[in-house]
């Protein structure tokens, strides 16, 4: 039988949730950097941290294998 160790499952979990929120973060930094699109951007980074931190919160109580996966991006 395979034994998970869920503290270093977790640690991957969450470096795959940092580059997925990078890869999401990048273009609305471009666009922060527009005055005209930068309120329009900061929404949408608010959006993206939530989606993340909410991610992060779920990671971080899981207590099993599936319950990881579960929390992961979608598509990874």
């Amino acid at each position: 039988m395979i034994t998970v160790n869920i503290s270093k499952a977790k640690d991957i979990a969450h470096d795959v949730r940092r580059v997925a929120r990078s890869v999401e973060f990048a273009p609305l930094d471009i666009k922060a950097t527009i005055p005209s699109e930068a309120v329009v951007a900061e929404e949408a980074r608010a959006v993206v941290r939530t989606k993340y931190d909410d991610m992060q919160t779920a990671i971080n109580a899981a207590t099993t294998a599936d319950a990881i996966k579960a929390a992961m991006p979608q598509g990874v």
